[in-house]
């Protein structure tokens, strides 16, 4: 027996590679799926089955393709119900593969057809599950991202705690726990940095295992703090459900080097966005004008969902040298498939062509301050809620919205007046900037280096006081 788990960072997403006797079975692949039957070809193995623990919201599945690609098995939990060929297991239902038996536990609650896959060694022993989005480490999945489900989240929150106290915690404390995430992805609150653990631990430190919690603490507990899911989530949920174009398809499309005219010509004819994905620093001393900055060496997938709300949105790319196929492909796993092409020799080329390019001003937080200290400087603080209530700068001309929420919070900033932006570090203050810019508002300056290079000025912060009951 051999078990594999393909950990994806940009995602915090892992698939799992089962193997034994010669039969494979591949549980939540990635849209790419050749690496899968090469690695199944290298092993002399055929993949048998493709496990999908539920209907994912973060990233699309590759489990249509590979069972093209292979004549495998798609099998869901109960109650899914798909627009392709899948097999619907029953609760309890077992498959065979090689001599191991991989067990449906159905535990339903993040989703209503999640189900957990209880792995059966040779010996008949409990070995492992593939818990999905049911059980992380250290937490639990979000119950409120069921697609059309006349269940609130209360209701699908109650759910799970019956799916860990009946199907998972009577489990032997020695079952090694696969989850489908780690920590950075936003399907839970507090999920661990590791990626593999066994279900005594979680038994002992998660809060969602505490033997002593009633259901009504669980549900509480559960939802508190739980920001709105990204826009996108519910629209990879339906691409999942319903299928999609092939991985090979949309890299053909996409992946093909454009001059600067041609490259013009499409974004003009086809209404494209121009993404650029390269480092905030090169994109600040020069862009095509109109595109918008989202670095590739940042959490770039989930920022794309979160920021471009329509998945057919034609895109052409300016990356760095070398990251064309990467960026398409990576577009592809969170469901935006209408990239067009990129443009050949960078923004480079668009120059030695003549063509404009702008800029986008970049102060160091020293220079800030002395603005912040001298003038009525207008501050916006582009952090996530928790952050910016945990610390940030104190004066009245400091206003803040999270960057998820950027495109609802036009309306809140006046064109006319300059604002000086920061995020963490100076990845998200740079998104913010682009997106703004190519709204109309010209007068931009980012503070390099965010937030934490301005607590090593003199500048006064308010720390979070949490209020006390008397």
């Amino acid at each position: 027996m051999k078990i594999e788990q393909i950990y994806t960072g940009c995602l915090a997403q892992g698939a799992y590679y089962i193997e034994s006797d010669g039969e494979v079975a591949i549980i939540d692949p990635l849209r790419e799926t050749q690496q899968y039957v090469d690695k199944a070809n290298k092993e002399n193995a055929k993949i048998k089955y493709v496990f999908e623990t539920h209907f994912h919201a973060d990233f699309v599945s590759g489990h249509i393709d590979l069972a093209k690609k292979t004549g495998a098995t798609i099998v869901f939990g109960p109650s899914a119900k798909t627009d392709y060929d899948a097999y619907i297991a029953k609760d309890n239902e077992t498959f065979k593969l090689g001599k191991v038996t991989i067990k449906v536990l159905h535990t339903p609650g993040h989703t209503l057809e999640s189900a957990t896959y209880l792995l059966i060694d040779e010996d008949g022993k409990n070995h492992a599950i593939f818990s999905g989005d049911t059980l992380f480490l250290g937490d639990v999945g979000r119950p409120d991202l069921a697609i059309k489900s006349d269940l609130t989240k209360e209701d699908l929150a109650a759910m799970l705690y019956d799916s860990l106290r009946h199907k998972i915690m009577p489990l032997e404390d020695d079952v090694i726990v696969y989850p489908a995430h780690g920590a950075g992805s936003a399907c839970g609150k507090n999920l661990s940095k590791e990626t593999v653990g066994v279900l005594g631990e979680q038994k002992k430190t998660n809060y969602a295992l505490r033997a002593d919690m009633t259901k009504e603490e669980f549900v509480e507990e559960v939802l508190d703090g739980i920001p709105p899911p990204p826009q996108y989530f519910a629209k990879n949920a339906m691409m999942n459900k319903s299928g999609y174009d092939a991985f090979e398809t949309v890299l053909q499309q996409g992946d093909v080097a454009l001059n600067a005219k041609d490259f013009e010509t499409i974004a003009n004819q086809e209404g494209a966005l121009v993404l650029d994905v390269r480092h905030e620093k090169d994109f600040v001393k020069g862009h095509i004008p109109n595109s918008i900055f989202i670095g590739i060496h940042g959490g770039f997938a989930p920022w794309v969902g979160a920021l471009i709300t329509d998945l057919k949105q034609p895109i052409l790319l300016v990356t760095p040298k070398g990251k064309e196929k990467e960026t398409v492909t990576r577009l592809s796993r969170v469901g935006y498939d209408n990239t067009l092409g990129y443009l050949d020799g960078g923004i480079e080329a668009w120059q030695a062509a003549g063509k404009e390019v702008e800029t986008i001003a970049s102060i160091s937080a020293e220079t800030f301050s002395k603005h912040f200290k001298n003038e009525n400087t207008n501050t916006l603080d582009v952090r996530k809620d928790g952050e910016y209530k945990s610390e940030h700068l104190k004066g009245d001309n400091v206003q803040h919205f999270a960057l998820d929420f950027i495109n609802d919070n036009m309306n809140a900033i006046d064109s006319k007046k300059t604002y000086y932006i920061h995020c963490a570090g100076g990845y998200r203050s740079v998104i913010a900037a682009s997106i703004l810019k190519a709204r109309g508002f010209n007068n931009l300056v980012d503070i390099a280096g965010g937030f934490g290079a301005i607590k090593n000025t003199d500048l006064p912060t308010t720390d979070f006081v949490c209020p006390t009951t008397l």
